[in-house]
């Protein structure tokens, strides 16, 4: 992902040293900054998403302190997006509305976006062929959605991490996970703690649409509400389980209108600690706006190649 000030341009990854370009004449500069990277949505008091936002009308906060914004970016950029199925036996009868919104959010996103399918009962495995990480054929991920039959117990939280694990085999900076299930676990070698320490660690966007059967016992929308709250998505709970439908769509549209704000802590310390973040926008008219990212971050040191080590 490439950011633009003051000409000259920026590479980015979250997490991880900011490195400037100068002009193909310049030499390279190499900063040592660790880069957070929040991806806002920005909506009105009636709920519509706003653009046309600059830099200047952001505000960000970390633990209360205010932060210099380094780079900012705002439109459709490309995405990398796991699609995350309960795929458990009490997920039988809503399977075809499971297949029809994921086909309904791939036609509604980028051409170049990167799509993958985790499906999960009590385990959880890749849907597509082995040797295809990525894909973004409609076809090709409702034939992975569809690729074992419903049966079994629930490993959400296992699922969940191998969603986080996969994406990070994408070259694409920015990178979501869509949750479609019932929220309940009963079979993870994973806990809800560590799923979240490792998305605290990240900046991936987890949105989570909650799919539930009246006689099920073991449904927890309290667990998808959590997910997306912490990691700046949104959770979807529709009362019928033909709406998922349209909920993918909603995601694919809030992905598509948000902007990515990227900046270099005061306290440079990695020191594993969590950091709260609070983002705010204004108009130019002095309007506030409603800004949705993500509650915060841990601050987890590099690895000596230079990524973020992710610890359990």
């Amino acid at each position: 992902m490439r950011f633009q000030r003051e000409g000259v341009a920026f590479t980015m990854l979250a997490s991880l040293p900011l490195l400037l370009f100068a002009a193909q004449d310049q030499p390279t500069i190499s900063v040592n900054v660790d880069l957070v990277v929040l991806h806002a949505t920005v909506r009105d008091r009636k709920g519509g998403f706003v653009s046309g936002l600059q830099k200047q009308d952001f505000h960000v906060f970390e633990n209360g302190q205010p932060q210099e914004i380094r780079v900012f970016q705002a439109g459709d950029v490309p995405v990398a997006v796991g699609l995350i199925v309960d795929n458990s036996g009490s997920m039988g009868h809503k399977k075809n509305d499971v297949i029809a919104a994921a086909q309904a959010f791939v036609h509604a996103s980028n051409p170049q976006d990167q799509e993958f399918v985790v499906n999960f009962n009590e385990d959880a495995s890749l849907g597509l062929p082995p040797g295809q990480a990525f894909s973004s054929d409609p076809a090709k991920l409702a034939s992975a959605i569809n690729r074992n039959p419903p049966a079994g117990l629930t490993a959400l939280y296992d699922a969940v991490e191998t969603g986080l694990a996969h994406l990070e085999k994408s070259t694409i900076d920015k990178k979501v996970l869509i949750v479609i299930g019932d929220g309940g676990d009963n079979a993870s070698h994973h806990t809800l703690q560590q799923v979240l320490e490792a998305a605290e660690r990240s900046d991936v966007i987890i949105y989570t649409v909650g799919l539930f059967d009246p006689n099920q016992e073991d449904t927890n929308p309290a667990v998808l509400k959590r997910l997306a709250r912490a990691t700046g998505g949104e959770a979807y709970l529709p009362k019928l389980t033909a709406d998922v439908v349209p909920v993918c769509q909603r995601i694919a549209q809030d992905i598509r209108n948000q902007y990515t704000i990227g900046y270099a802590p005061s306290n440079p310390s990695m020191d594993n600690s969590f950091r709260t973040i609070r983002a705010t926008a204004t108009g130019p008219h002095g309007q506030k706006y409603l800004v949705r990212t993500r509650e915060g971050y841990i601050a987890a040191p590099r690895s000596h190649s230079g990524t973020a080590t992710r610890q359990r």
